[in-house]
């Protein structure tokens, strides 16, 4: 009773400013201003449709989808998940080494993923396969990767990195939306580009899901 009531009230707040459709779209990543092109082109062909963002986090990414309180949702890739459709690419970037000031690489023109096997690595992405595509389990050479504190958000990596307890690869626009005087992030010149791809539900496709897609498709992957 109490979410057909808040429906009902959602409704009538679309209609009164000219909305008839939502599409809630969550994001792992934190760039939303980098994809305005992407949205604002989905807008231009749904004038009628309230384009609603919402913050999915790395901890557990699909839950959202799972439980229908987002339509989509855009992830790095690999995803494979039975239940869920990997649609197109909205984007692709770099990944960097956040580190702190006074870390042994901070100065380092770049590093490698064979660097972290002296350090210590923030764990909390799940699934594990998804996580080990950012995160390995062990360097090239075959050395194990060290997995310390467990974090769910980004705000939670900003003291420990700070305090030089922990590094991590991160998605290169955090340089730009995490720009911090106790942040430094160095490039990671042996990860291929991380891939940003829409995700949603198989089961629960949608015209306005697939009219999203279809834009995405027309605009093509946006280089970070």
């Amino acid at each position: 009773m109490y979410r057909g009531l808040l429906d009902g009230i959602e409704r009538a707040a679309l209609t009164a400013r000219g909305k008839s459709n939502v599409l809630c779209l969550g994001m792992v990543n934190e760039n939303p201003q980098d994809l305005r092109p992407l949205f604002d082109a989905f807008k231009s062909r749904h004038p009628e449709c309230d384009l609603q963002l919402r913050y999915a986090g790395f901890a557990d990414p699909f839950r959202l989808l799972r439980s229908g309180d987002i339509d989509l949702l855009i992830a790095w890739l690999p995803v494979r998940e039975s239940d869920l459709t990997v649609g197109p690419v909205v984007c692709t970037e770099p990944v960097v080494l956040v580190v702190g000031p006074g870390h042994r690489l901070a100065d380092r023109e770049s590093v490698s993923y064979e660097d972290l096997g002296d350090e210590i690595v923030f764990g909390g992405a799940r699934p594990d396969y998804w996580r080990n595509w950012l995160v390995p389990t062990h360097t090239p050479s075959g050395r194990p990767i060290r997995i310390g504190p467990i974090v769910t958000t980004s705000a939670e990596m900003i003291p420990l990195v700070s305090n030089g307890e922990a590094v991590s690869p991160c998605f290169a626009h955090s340089i730009r939306y995490y720009a911090r005087p106790d942040h430094i992030y160095v490039p990671i010149r042996d990860s291929p580009l991380a891939h940003w791809a829409l995700i949603w539900r198989t089961a629960t496709e949608t015209t306005l899901i697939r009219d999203f897609a279809e834009t995405a498709r027309d605009i093509g992957p946006i280089a970070l």
